[in-house]
């Protein structure tokens, strides 16, 4: 069995303010906890099927699945804070293109990964789906998605 220091677990989760909190809402506010293994090349996957924007043009409800994939270095994304800040976009008017780039472009700043992919794959409206697919970095060819 491997014992963990207590002080080291409150030290590294002591920035991060909505995890184990309620009455939460919408925030554009990422959050971050080191990474244990920088040394190691793994791949973290983050999915959701409830992502709602607003159309800028018709102000319709946009749906889609998101895949968040990455290659972390120094850094982990909250997943609490990912979810708040999913939320965030719901009465966005935003174009899917957009917005897709919008969140790699925020994962990357608070990351700063080896590698980080958004694929946000969009409900058919008008008879068209869209899917985007927006990437940062060079995937590690030893891993396999």
């Amino acid at each position: 069995m491997v014992s963990e220091d207590n002080t080291t677990k409150t030290n590294e989760n002591s920035e991060l303010s909505h995890l184990g909190q309620g009455g939460t809402q919408p925030s554009r506010t990422l959050e971050t906890f080191p990474n244990r293994n920088p040394d190691r090349d793994y791949l973290v996957e983050l999915t959701t099927d409830e992502f709602t924007c607003v159309c800028p043009m018709t102000g319709q409800p946009d749906f889609a699945d998101i895949a968040i994939r990455y290659v972390p270095d120094q850094k982990i994304v909250e997943s609490k804070s990912l979810k708040l800040y999913l939320w965030s976009f719901r009465n966005e008017g935003i174009f899917h293109e957009h917005v897709s780039n919008r969140i790699l472009d925020d994962l990357v700043e608070v990351l700063d990964p080896r590698w980080c992919q958004v694929d946000a794959n969009f409900s058919i409206r008008g008879g068209i789906a869209i899917r985007i697919k927006a990437e940062h970095g060079t995937f590690p060819p030893h891993l396999s998605t």
